[in-house]
């Protein structure tokens, strides 16, 4: 066994003693603590539910109807112009919506077209340059409360832009 195996076994079982050692050692009670937080994370879950459903209902409707192949299709020939593989499209567009379906798009990509091929790459590239910003938003702003969040929601879909288009560019230069 590696040392970096064995570090990586043994490193949250090691944590968690000595947390309970520092607890009982300042004579904190750890085990009352530890069930009212999951008293909490319990109270949350419920909380983040009705955001979570309204997430998936809203992702399903929009792979199911067809509306997103339509869209793409619309589009195919600006970006053929551009270089860009319409096959990417749906990736982009989901992706700050919701990372599962996002995974699931970037696993159908690199089965189909291969991990080395240059989409398989852009998908992969795309996956860890942008991230799940309406996803986030919708449950962290909805699990404390916050009901204006344009800003916050501006700057992250135009972050999650510039990640869609760097990695575009920065795949097209190293593999293309």
């Amino acid at each position: 066994m590696g040392v970096i195996t064995l570090i990586s076994t043994w490193l949250i079982p090691c944590f968690i003693l000595l947390v309970l050692i520092l607890a009982t050692w300042k004579r904190v009670p750890s085990y009352e603590l530890f069930v009212e937080g999951g008293k909490e994370g319990v109270k949350m879950a419920f909380t983040l539910l009705p955001f979570l459903v309204g997430m998936i209902v809203a992702i399903t409707i929009l792979r199911s109807s067809g509306a997103l192949e339509a869209f793409i299709d619309l589009i195919s020939p600006l970006l053929v112009f551009f270089g860009i593989p319409p096959d990417i499209i749906p990736l982009a567009l989901v992706r700050p919506i919701s990372g599962t379906a996002a995974l699931g798009m970037t696993t159908e990509l690199i089965d189909s077209h291969g991990p080395d091929s240059f989409i398989g790459r852009l998908a992969s590239t795309m996956q860890g340059s942008t991230d799940t910003t309406l996803y986030i938003i919708t449950v962290y702003f909805g699990a404390v409360g916050i009901k204006k969040m344009g800003n916050a929601l501006k700057v992250g879909l135009l972050a999650d832009l510039i990640g869609i288009i760097a990695s575009i560019v920065i795949v097209t230069l190293i593999f293309g």
